[in-house]
């Protein structure tokens, strides 16, 4: 079973056990084993036809559990030059997220 879920602007597809990095998640104060609950389901399939919803799915949800609060992504560096001026800035950044893991898909 596989669902697609809205979360943090974005349209993800979720599997049951299935691990994946969501946006940190109430400020990485969250604790491990939490169980998180994603509402918004786009579209709940199984082997046989999906349900779609319009926009949304009526009374399916994703339920998850938080394994880490909070890893830290990639680093990102972002330089800014202009040619001839001598003008040169390198800056970085570190998204912040929290892994979590699938344990239910109710359609």
């Amino acid at each position: 079973m596989y669902a697609i879920i809205e979360e943090s602007g974005a349209q993800r597809k979720v599997q049951q056990d299935e691990e994946f990095l969501i946006d940190l998640y109430q400020g990485g104060e969250s604790k491990q084993g939490e169980a998180i609950t994603f509402d918004r389901v786009l579209l709940v399939g199984d082997e046989g036809e999906p349900k779609i919803g319009r926009p949304l799915v009526d009374g399916a949800s994703v339920t998850a559990e938080i394994l880490e609060p909070m890893v830290l992504g990639e680093k990102l560096h972002i330089f800014k030059r202009k040619p001839k001026k001598g003008y040169k800035r390198k800056t970085g950044h570190r998204q912040r997220y929290t892994r979590v893991k699938v344990t239910a898909i109710k359609a």
